[in-house]
């Protein structure tokens, strides 16, 4: 019942259109009345893809209401601005968001979030902080990582639930690239998983994690399951977002036009029909607005400062089978995604241009024995099916001589640092850069998975565990911290575990030519 108060009724699980009141003697003693509720906030908070002049600000509601927004630059809110959002209904699961604008830019703001009914009665306010985007060059801070309840492990109350987004709350980013897999739709939980070795890991467990979510209402369930952890809850309040999506939004390997398996136990088998209910349950519950995106989906620009911009990918909703030919052409992004992301590299005035993939760029990736889930096929040879758009990509930044892309990643569940040059490649036409894969969050540990030569990628550093799917008890969940100096534009990744500990790090100049 995502978290839904029980006064609350469902129809078709979805919030409630009636609520019912609780009853309460009168004071002179003449009998009951009824007593309306106020609304409540469900699931704490978030903000989401932040501008100069703003941010986007998510929340949930029990029941109708609306959002309402107060805006401050101390948390004693004086002279606090106030935004009227929408009215928070059943047709979005009581989701709802509102671009707060007009605030200063570069700065440390503190909102706070109440719901109003139509009785004018107002829920308990929920607070948070964001910063708004730099004008001029400032220090930024950026984290990223993926994989979210996964393989069988969710929120363990031995542990304290998903500690991860504590200790990355603790190092105060101003971004959070959240690179997909941000809820595991085909990961059902058991209450314990027992390990190899004989430990016990406990999970939290709801109804709509109880099986594969097929139908809208499981999907939107998984998302309200994550938000039941206090870790998360903290985090998305205090965090800007930037969030994209894999395939476990929606199925394992999902891609258009694709069937699921008959051994997965799924009554719905479309892939198409599972990625549009995953596709509403995810821009219900994540701070991110579709009609900002290029596509109304997924892929855009976020633009933080002159010292960064942000380009976040779809490489699930455009590419082709993964068992398609491995013929001369292909498809990753598709035509208008690659375009856009050519003409956005070359058009870009900032110093670094991250490229935020949500499937790495040289990793093999099998999606069984002879498929593949990624753009490398195995083939060390020159650029073929999905390859061929990476190195339409590639030639046009070395044509267009762009400098400062630096790509970002998840999905494998280890965390590497991938370094790819000419010279060791099969494909030459393109400018030597760093690829950094982080991952993952609360989920099984697998990998290293092998390199494809085409780009000549090496793993300079990788961190994965000796056994396959380990749990997050092992030690193997990661994120990865960005770091720009405002004032000489270096770059710095740090690639980092659960507890904070830096286990690889590299500095890169801006670029001088």
């Amino acid at each position: 019942m995502h978290g839904l108060a029980r006064r609350t009724l469902l129809r078709g699980g979805a919030l409630g259109l009636v609520a019912v009141p609780a009853l309460a003697a009168c004071a002179s003693g003449e009998g009951p009345t009824l007593v309306r509720a106020r609304p409540t906030l469900t699931h704490g908070v978030a903000v989401g893809d932040p501008r100069a002049d703003g941010a986007l600000i998510w929340a949930r509601a029990d029941r109708p209401a609306t959002l309402i927004v107060e805006t401050a630059a101390t948390e004693s809110f004086t002279d606090a601005r106030r935004f009227t959002g929408p009215l928070l209904t059943p047709d979005s699961d009581g989701t709802g968001r509102l671009r707060v604008n007009g605030l200063p830019s570069g700065q440390q703001i503190h909102y706070r979030v109440t719901l109003e009914g139509d009785d004018g009665a107002a829920s308990e306010p929920v607070t948070g902080v964001f910063r708004t985007a730099p004008a001029a060059p400032a220090d930024i801070k950026l984290h990223w990582s993926g994989d979210v309840v996964g393989q069988g492990y969710g929120i363990n109350p031995d542990l304290g639930g998903m500690r991860i987004f504590a200790t990355m709350a603790g190092r105060d980013p101003h971004l959070f690239l959240h690179s997909g897999d941000s809820i595991y739709a085909d990961g059902p939980l058991q209450e314990s998983v027992t390990l190899p070795d004989g430990r016990v890991w406990r999970n939290v467990v709801s109804e709509a994690k109880s099986a594969v979510a097929q139908t809208l209402d499981q999907f939107r369930g998984n998302y309200a399951y994550n938000l039941t952890d206090q870790n998360y809850l903290r985090f998305n309040s205090s965090v800007a977002q930037v969030a994209q999506w894999d395939d476990h939004e929606t199925t394992n390997n999902w891609y258009p036009g694709g069937t699921v398996a008959a051994s997965k136990g799924y009554t719905e088998r479309s892939m198409d029909v599972l990625s549009t209910r995953s596709w509403q349950a995810f821009h219900e519950w994540m701070p991110v607005e579709p009609t900002e995106a290029v596509d109304g989906k997924i892929y855009r620009k976020i633009s933080y400062g002159p010292l960064l911009d942000v380009f976040v990918l779809d490489m699930r909703t455009y590419k082709d089978t993964n068992d398609a030919d491995n013929g001369p052409t292909g498809r990753i992004f598709g035509p208008a995604q690659t375009r856009w992301l050519i003409d956005g590299l070359r058009d870009s005035k900032a110093t670094w241009k991250i490229v935020a993939n949500d499937l790495p760029l040289g990793v093999v990736v099998p999606d069984g024995d002879t498929a593949q889930e990624g753009p490398a096929n195995g083939d060390p040879g020159a650029p073929r099916g999905r390859e061929t758009e990476i190195a339409q990509v590639l030639s046009a930044i070395k044509a267009d001589r762009v400098r400062g892309v630096v790509w970002l990643t998840a999905d494998v569940h280890y965390t590497a640092a991938h370094h790819y040059s000419p010279e060791r490649a099969a494909f030459t036409d393109f400018d030597e850069f760093w690829e950094f894969v982080s991952g993952p969050l609360n989920a099984g540990a697998f990998g290293p998975n092998k390199l494809d030569a085409t780009f000549g990628p090496e793993a300079v550093f990788v961190h994965a565990p000796p056994e396959q799917n380990s749990s997050p008890l092992d030690a193997f969940q990661h994120f990865g911290e960005v770091r720009i100096d405002g004032k000489t534009a270096e770059l710095t990744v740090d690639l980092c575990d659960a507890s904070g500990s830096v286990l690889f790090s590299k500095r890169l100049p801006p670029s001088t030519r």
